[in-house]
């Protein structure tokens, strides 16, 4: 089995319609971690404090096949073509340990799909 994390940094009032979209698209689950960043754009100052924007980066693991359709999904529910919406992108994993219970259904998820 491959598999791909697809990695997104979203204004954190979107993540949980971002995750909803991700499960309905085939995702199984995720991991949220809150952040703070600098994009293009100056940071705005208060009282000569910078002030960086708060996200949240959204982590999915899932089999490569299924991915395509979850970054549609995210994309379009993040609204990603409007700019400084956020930003998704995937990379593939070498190894996974950890997932024995949920071996079956990624099996179970690839017979239905092949």
């Amino acid at each position: 089995m491959k598999f791909k994390i697809i990695l997104a940094s979203v204004k954190p009032n979107l993540t949980d319609q971002i995750v909803d979209a991700a499960k309905a698209a085939g995702a199984t689950g995720a991991t949220i971690i809150s952040a703070r960043g600098t994009g293009i754009r100056e940071a705005k100052t208060f009282f000569g404090l910078s002030l960086e924007a708060q996200t949240d980066i959204i982590m999915f693991l899932l089999e490569e096949h299924r991915v395509p359709k979850v970054m549609e999904a995210i994309g379009s529910a993040g609204k990603f073509d409007k700019p400084g919406t956020g930003i998704a992108f995937s990379i593939p994993v070498d190894s996974v340990i950890g997932l024995e219970s949920q071996i079956d259904k990624f099996k179970e998820g690839i017979s239905k799909s092949g």
